[in-house]
């Protein structure tokens, strides 16, 4: 009568003929002894599930949002988010399997947030070169490998060319050499791969796009072939498509074609500036798993 009628305590003892008191300890007591259960919920329990089930719905991914830290910053966002990706990623690492990490910001964030244990047989291949005109990409992404290599005990297959080559002759004849050819055949047989999307004005700002790694002129180039973000350094344009781009003619990252084939593919990504590059690599098909923050989700569902 209390819980599923709700009725009032008044009401009830009135009807039954017995004093308020008593009702009162009939309903603590139901609670003491378990016949009555009560469960309470955050308030962004139901606003971050709702959130997920509609870009679930809508691109087919199985999605996670995490509720933005009260009072965070866009750092705060971003440490929640690696957090729960982390989790997710200790799940789906298998002993004898191959781990295809794409650098950058969240990647790195990421990498530092995961659980150290021994993955037997665990094989790291980079998905992207990082080499750029000052050199000091390799340094960084040689410090972010060696960090996943040592949380789970991992060998590490690198791969030392250039995020962008300065002619598509370079990176074709590049292709052809045995050394490279080894590090693509490893990032063919990744069984995960783990990456963010790169915008051009996030919150955190995206390596790819502070670290020299980009002249005025690629930019440009960038724009003007309709661009919106990248995914291991690989450009999309808003409706997901990637092809005649002439930057990624250059690139070194692994094509969206290419990421589709690895069985789990984790997207982690926080910020809503990240929208449109999110909403283009869920278009392209490249992503299995999304961690995301509420405010990412909420951004990505209002685009038109």
């Amino acid at each position: 009568m209390y819980y599923d009628q709700g009725r009032t305590m008044e009401a009830i003892a009135g009807e039954l003929d017995v004093s308020r008191s008593t009702i009162s300890r009939m309903l603590r007591d139901a609670r003491a002894e378990g016949l009555v259960d009560i469960t309470l919920r955050p308030p962004e329990a139901h606003r971050v599930g709702e959130l997920a089930r509609r870009i679930t719905h809508q691109y087919g991914v199985r999605i996670h949002v995490v509720p933005g830290p009260p009072d965070g910053d866009q750092r705060d966002r971003l440490t929640a988010v690696v957090g729960t990706a982390a989790e997710l990623l200790d799940e789906m690492l298998e002993p004898g399997g191959t781990l295809g990490v794409a650098w950058g910001t969240t990647v790195a964030a990421l990498l530092g947030a995961v659980r150290p244990r021994p993955v037997p047989g665990l094989r790291i291949v980079q998905l992207n070169g990082a080499i750029n005109v000052e050199g000091t990409g390799l340094t960084y992404i040689s410090t972010v490998l060696a960090r996943a290599a040592e949380r789970w005990d991992a060998t590490v297959h690198q791969f030392p060319v250039p995020a962008f080559f300065d002619y598509p002759a370079t990176r074709e004849a590049m292709w052809h050499e045995r050394s490279v050819q080894r590090v693509l055949e490893t990032q063919a047989q990744a069984t995960v791969a783990m990456f963010s999307v790169g915008a051009f004005d996030a919150e955190v700002p995206s390596h790819v796009y502070t670290h020299n790694y980009l002249t005025g002129a690629d930019l440009r180039s960038l724009r003007a072939d309709g661009a919106v973000g990248d995914v291991c350094t690989v450009f999309l344009r808003a409706d997901g498509t990637f092809r005649d781009i002439a930057m990624n003619a250059r690139g070194s990252g692994t094509a969206p074609d290419r990421l589709a084939r690895i069985p789990r593919r984790l997207l982690i990504a926080s910020g809503s500036r990240k929208a449109l590059p999110l909403r283009a690599a869920l278009r392209a098909g490249v992503a299995t798993d999304v961690v995301i923050d509420e405010h990412l989700a909420a951004a990505l569902l209002a685009l038109r």
